[in-house]
């Protein structure tokens, strides 16, 4: 369901007073680079955080400055270039001082996640390890919360329920207004967890709990995506009728917003009508499902047998 998502940022500038200086007319304006991430285009994030580092070293302020290098290192990673990643990781390691909590947990985050996605999990993990016990001891929710995700991500299937529990505990107790902002995503996970373990019922409870989450805070296409996590689960649990009414509520609501088509959607609803048997209107959907997601080179890669049965459902 990612073709829903859109990513939205806004600039955010905070004030911070370079030591030393204590006059009104030299506090310097350094922006919020947290709020220009671009997921998506990790090149063009990349791109926008270099441009900040002439004002985040005339600041003199060390941990806004580490700390927007670690993201530097991030967008490097998430382009494959884990050499450059971790040359900037090293900066950062060097300018590190014991009262720099946040930016200290946010180079380990991140050389962790780059020995991640270089295919080493298991020397990411003490990384990780170091930099949940230094955001719990120090009251870091937000960054606990980010920590203990990745840990669901390195540690096998026994453990990653427990991580993303530990993180939706802190995300709901919290009074960090960012960290409550795990609660749509960590709500997704777990209930994919519980799905992916066959406990469709507890699945169910946190898709649903979910997509009041995305409901309450007026996010369109997180609603949405919601809203067919709850019909998938439906299906799992066997109950049709329910799951093909809300899919097809769904394509129009989809529909009557203007909203691109999603494969997703129609996949849904192919696999609805052929449980019941209706193959004009199977073929139909798994047809309209393949032309779109036929081009999600994700698919491609890591699930052609599901673009193959979309081919062959829908001829």
């Amino acid at each position: 369901m990612t073709g829903m998502f859109k990513l939205m940022a806004a600039v955010v500038i905070l004030t911070v007073i370079s030591p030393g200086q204590k006059t009104p007319d030299t506090i310097t304006p350094l922006a919020d680079f947290d709020s220009m991430w671009n997921y998506n285009d990790p090149g063009a994030s990349e791109k926008k955080f270099r441009d900040l580092l002439p004002a985040a070293k005339r600041s003199r302020n060390k941990s806004y400055y580490a700390q927007l290098l670690t993201q530097i290192a991030r967008a490097q990673g998430l382009q494959d270039n884990f050499v450059g990643a971790n040359e900037t990781l090293d900066r950062v390691q060097n300018m590190l001082s014991d009262e720099m909590i946040v930016a200290r947990v946010r180079y380990l985050l991140e050389r962790g996640r780059v020995l991640n996605s270089s295919g080493s999990p298991e020397q990411a993990k003490p990384l990780f390890y170091r930099a949940w016990e230094l955001a719990t001891a120090k009251g870091k929710d937000y960054w606990a919360v980010d920590v203990a995700h990745m840990l669901g991500i390195v540690e096998p299937p026994e453990k990653q329920l427990y991580w993303s529990l530990q993180a939706l505990a802190i995300a709901e107790k919290t009074k960090d207004a960012r960290a409550k902002g795990w609660r749509g995503p960590l709500y997704n996970n777990i209930g994919w967890t519980y799905h992916d373990l066959g406990q469709f019922d507890t699945a169910l409870v946190y898709f649903k709990k979910g997509l009041e989450w995305r409901e309450k805070i007026g996010d369109q296409a997180g609603t949405l995506i919601a809203k067919w996590t709850v019909g998938r689960t439906l299906r799992s649990l066997g109950r049709i009728d329910e799951a093909l009414d809300l899919q097809k509520k769904l394509e129009q609501e989809i529909a009557d917003k203007e909203l691109p088509p999603d494969g997703y959607v129609f996949e849904e609803l192919g696999e609805l009508y052929l449980l019941k048997g209706d193959t004009d209107n199977s073929r139909k959907y798994f047809k309209l499902a393949y032309d779109i997601l036929f081009q999600d080179t994700w698919l491609q890669e890591n699930q052609p047998e599901r673009l193959a049965r979309l081919k062959q459902n829908s001829e």
